[in-house]
């Protein structure tokens, strides 16, 4: 487990921090071109930063999640495994799941290529 800085750990916090934030121009900024992301929310998998906006438009039109990254676990080069503590809020605010899940990323030239939900280490 590392929680030292690093420019992979640096690059996931902005990620976690702009995604919060509702900034999708940031967390796409964290992205290749050519990301794959998760539909974790609906099942299968979104591809590209305009895919994964229109994904997250809807994610947030329906609830309200919030994703803080607790712990980094690298797999090797280019591949981390983020424990996330993941609170879940319908739009009124009440809470629908509030758990900790884990996040494999793998990274290529300083951007994030593809995320997994995975179990957490």
């Amino acid at each position: 487990m590392t929680n030292q800085p690093s420019p992979e750990t640096d690059l996931l916090r902005a990620a976690y921090a702009a995604f919060n934030a509702r900034d999708i121009d940031a967390a796409l900024a964290t992205m290749s071109p050519s990301v794959a992301w998760p539909k974790a929310f609906k099942g299968g998998f979104v591809r590209g930063p305009e895919e994964v906006r229109a994904y997250w438009t809807e994610q947030w039109s329906e609830i309200d999640p919030h994703v803080e990254p607790v712990s980094f676990h690298s797999e090797g080069v280019g591949r981390i495994v983020v424990d996330v503590h993941q609170v879940v809020r319908n739009l009124a605010g009440a809470v629908l799941g509030d758990e900790h899940v884990g996040h494999r990323f793998t990274i290529e030239g300083g951007l994030i290529q593809a995320m997994e939900v995975c179990p957490i280490p």
